[in-house]
């Protein structure tokens, strides 16, 4: 898949070039209301939709042109259905597989700092455009001894600005999600953590190893290969995998027998990794999978990985039994330890905050508590977010005095909702597996 963008020749890296761009950007934002609510007074039944499609348009192009944290984050949001009006959803998906990418001569230095020589010199061949640029890095195609590699090169200052980055997005994500000051900050600590780490490329490439090592076995899987002697802090040179994007595989209207393949392969994958390794690719959007020949499932990108700690894993999966034998002292105990509830919270306060997650993990649970689950099932969806929408504007939520979960969670519920976000995109019809203490 090659990027029709924009070639960009400078990425700002300096704080102050940074921070001028966000303010830039705010002022735009900042002028679209104003615009909006002067068309308002004309016409009282005008909705947002061409505001959001506006800020929507301003922030992206912004983003994109900073790249990184700022981007990624728009990226992760995007994941979700329930997070953001539908003009914004739709920008800042692109940042999945089609951002703006990077020109040659910014490629090359990367090049000159991790090797010391060009591309050219590291490789027989080398395309000098991007195949495909996301928020972190973007994809060349190589070949040297008569192998086909895929090259992924971080963009310039990326790894130097994720602390900075994510300190000027969080005015955005505060009035774009509608959380309270205390939830976007316990968010946000969790994103830095996973951001930097997705940064390090050398990491990356130990992770990735290892986990498609470990999941190899598993039927209609593929992983490429990775080349440390070939890669740096900040490239990656891993074998090159033909075939389309996942997104790209469901507009040629695939067979139901093998959408159910590719679904089963999925929910395989993830299983293998939460139950057993209990580490897990934890951002499983539409761009980090390919579908091969014979209906395979290549998994191209595993910077972001979730460990799982084994106190957590217990007390989320207790939760997402469907027959818990736990009794109430149990249960509280739970709520209490994965930070649902806490001393701070009056009788009330503790009695509807356990409503709301019990509901919240009844919902998520439902795949597990059947042999099989139809993810085509729209109104399961449906349940979901309207939940979502109905916790968003909850006046308990938005004034608590505390974030509420563990900060483990934040990215173990994003792996779920993004599995199952991608089984209803399958239309999927799969066998749940599920470990034997969660039957």
């Amino acid at each position: 898949m090659s990027s029709s963008q924009p070639e960009q020749d400078h990425i700002p890296t300096s704080k102050v070039q940074r921070a001028s761009k966000f303010i830039g950007t705010g002022a735009k934002v900042g002028g679209n209301y104003i615009k909006h609510y002067a068309k308002k007074m004309v016409n009282p039944s005008l909705s947002k939709e061409e505001l959001h499609a506006n800020n929507a348009q301003d922030i992206y192009a912004s983003l994109s042109e900073l790249k990184g944290s700022a981007l990624k984050v728009a990226q992760m949001m995007s994941m979700d259905k329930n997070l953001l009006p539908r003009a914004y959803q739709d920008k800042f998906t692109m940042a999945q597989y089609s951002a703006p990418p990077l020109s040659y001569p910014l490629v090359v230095r990367t090049f000159q700092k991790a090797f010391g020589v060009s591309p050219e010199a590291k490789f027989e061949t080398f395309t000098t455009s991007a195949v495909n640029a996301a928020s972190i890095g973007q994809v060349h195609k190589a070949t040297k001894n008569g192998k086909t590699y895929a090259v992924k090169v971080q963009y310039p200052g990326v790894a130097d600005s994720v602390t900075s980055d994510l300190r000027m997005v969080k005015p955005f994500a505060h009035r774009l999600l509608n959380m309270n000051e205390k939830e976007i900050s316990h968010y946000m600590e969790e994103v830095e953590e996973k951001l930097l780490e997705e940064t390090d490329y050398q990491l990356e490439v130990k992770r990735s190893t290892e986990i498609s090592r470990a999941c190899r076995h598993l039927p209609h899987l593929n992983f490429p290969v990775y080349y440390p002697e070939l890669s740096s802090e900040r490239i990656i040179t891993m074998d090159w995998l033909e075939g389309d994007h996942l997104k790209e595989w469901l507009q040629t209207n695939p067979a139901q027998e093998a959408r159910n393949q590719i679904g089963q392969a999925l929910w395989d994958f993830y299983h293998h990794q939460v139950h057993n390794l209990k580490k897990v690719h934890a951002d499983p959007h539409p761009g980090n999978f390919i579908v091969q020949e014979n209906v395979t499932l290549g998994v191209i990108d595993f910077g972001c990985v979730k460990v799982i700690p084994e106190d957590f894993y217990r007390g989320y999966f207790s939760l997402i039994k469907k027959d818990s034998l736990l009794n109430e002292a149990q249960l509280n105990q739970i709520f209490f330890d994965l930070d649902f509830i806490s001393d701070l919270d009056s009788a009330e306060e503790q009695a509807y905050f356990k409503g709301v997650f019990k509901e919240m993990i009844s919902l998520l649970g439902k795949p597990f508590h059947a042999e099989a689950f139809d993810f085509a099932d729209d109104a399961y969806f449906n349940q979901i977010y309207a939940l979502g929408d109905r916790v968003a504007r909850d006046k308990m939520f938005r004034n608590s005095r505390q974030a509420r979960g563990s900060r483990h969670g934040l990215f173990i519920n994003r792996t779920y909702f993004g599995l199952y976000s991608l089984l209803n995109q399958l239309k999927a019809n799969i066998s749940t597996t599920k470990p034997d203490w969660l039957q």
